[in-house]
């Protein structure tokens, strides 16, 4: 009954305060033994509290009340806090708690903060694990990046750009006695192929969930350009993946299926042998992969939809170095590149125009850090395959940058070298993928 007392003149005394702090007078009451006399020094008004039956404290003249000083001395110790805050999680209240609004508050959660949340215990993980919480999951924009390293070839390094980390997953079903490279991406897998182009893989490297895609239907020992697609939002919906060599062959792996079908060779009308750039990975725009061509210069793109492929003839921009990448943002063709002239060089951004099938320039490199570049042979590596965030390596014989370009705000950004766990050595990225980090995507 006490403390009910005290809770109820707190709240008497915080209306009281605001009555005071408004200047406002208040109610006329009767004056009599019943009722407690307060006066505010900054105003001549008196107010009237009433007393309770069940406390018989007399108020004297110019004295506070036993009641009031216990509201000032009553402050609850570290173990009554915990015992409330065990009270509030009590285990009966929290199995009422609906289990859609439960996925759909854990969904919102960032990658990281999710991870911690499923080693809490086998429940959660299990709930993470579940179908259910694979639609309400919604893949996050900024795209993380899967890289290999020249010194080290036989395991990824992953940037994390949300919290500027390298993080270095283990992938334990990669075969370890062979050079296995990421090539593509999609929904948060990320498609391998050996240094041989004989075998595929497909891992969620956060997850591990892995697959060994079957033996294709025919061998092709000249390289390959590699590009994945979703089927729907998610892999629960399954996905695609193409592979097409120089001479035009190509086929598309079904993960539904599980075999490769649509064995074909490219249309005529398009002309053979096709000369690709290797060094840019192909975009997927919805269902659309992109190939960047180099003779003619111009885009390859497949509907892995209909089946089409289309070419268009796309001049690339003047002084362009070979180091040139395509990449996307919201639906849009980017290209980055090296632009060098004379002993100069910098890095530039374009934007494809759908109307004049023209590259734009967009925006480049600050020139105080191109200058950094200026007589020196420099060498680029671009990822970004995915979203509208990408890495950058740049490097010479005496100098290795990586540097991030956020193509919608237009920031340009330095990233912290990559290391071996517990070494020293700075590394040098070799080639890598962007992929959407995701704990529900399954190979």
């Amino acid at each position: 009954m006490e403390e009910e007392l005290v809770m109820l003149i707190r709240q008497l005394i915080g209306q009281l305060q605001k009555l005071s702090n408004n200047g406002s007078p208040p109610p006329p009451s009767p004056r009599s033994s019943s009722f407690l006399v307060l006066q505010n020094p900054q105003y001549q008004n008196k107010w009237w509290l009433p007393l309770f039956d069940d406390t018989s404290t007399l108020v004297a003249a110019g004295k506070r009340p036993r009641i009031f000083k216990m509201l000032d001395t009553v402050k609850p110790s570290r173990k009554q806090k915990l015992q409330g805050i065990s009270g509030d999680m009590d285990q009966e209240l929290w199995q009422e708690f609906p289990q859609d609004l439960f996925e759909s508050v854990l969904s919102r959660l960032p990658v990281a903060t999710l991870f911690q949340f499923r080693s809490v215990c086998r429940s959660w993980n299990a709930l993470i694990d579940s179908n259910s919480f694979s639609r309400y999951y919604c893949t996050e924009t900024i795209p993380w990046f899967y890289t290999i390293t020249h010194e080290n070839v036989n395991s990824g390094q992953v940037y994390d750009p949300f919290s500027k980390k390298w993080r270095h997953p283990v992938i334990p079903a990669l075969p370890k006695k062979s050079v296995v490279l990421p090539v593509a991406s999609a929904g948060g897998l990320v498609c391998f192929l050996d240094i041989g182009h004989r075998n595929f893989y497909v891992s969620n490297p956060l997850t591990k969930s892995f697959r060994e895609l079957p033996a294709r239907s025919f061998k092709v020992w000249s390289r390959v350009a590699v590009g994945m697609t979703l089927n729907g939002n998610s892999t629960i919906d399954g996905y695609k993946v193409l592979w097409v060599g120089c001479e035009g062959e190509y086929e598309v792996y079904d993960s539904l299926r599980n075999v490769w079908t649509k064995r074909g060779t490219i249309p005529s009308s398009i002309k053979l042998p096709v000369l690709l750039n290797f060094k840019s990975q192909p975009v997927s725009i919805h269902s659309t992969l992109h190939f960047m061509l180099t003779d003619p210069e111009g885009i390859l793109s497949y509907d892995m939809v209909s089946g089409r492929w289309k070419q268009y003839i796309i001049p690339c921009p003047p002084h362009l170095s070979d180091d040139h990448t395509l990449a996307e943002c919201g639906g849009r063709l980017m290209l980055v590149g090296l632009v060098s002239k004379n002993a100069a060089t910098c890095v530039c951004v374009w934007e494809l125009q759908k109307m004049t099938l023209l590259w734009k320039e967009v925006d480049r490199m600050p020139n105080v850090w191109c200058l950094e570049f200026y007589g020196k042979h420099i060498r680029m590596n671009c990822l970004g395959n995915k979203g509208c965030l990408m890495l950058l390596s740049l490097r010479s014989r005496h100098m290795n940058r990586l540097v991030t370009y956020n193509a919608v705000t237009r920031e340009w950004g330095k990233v912290p070298g990559s290391t071996v766990p517990r070494g020293r050595k700075r590394l040098w990225i070799a080639c890598g993928t962007a992929f959407q980090p995701s704990p529900t995507a399954r190979a």
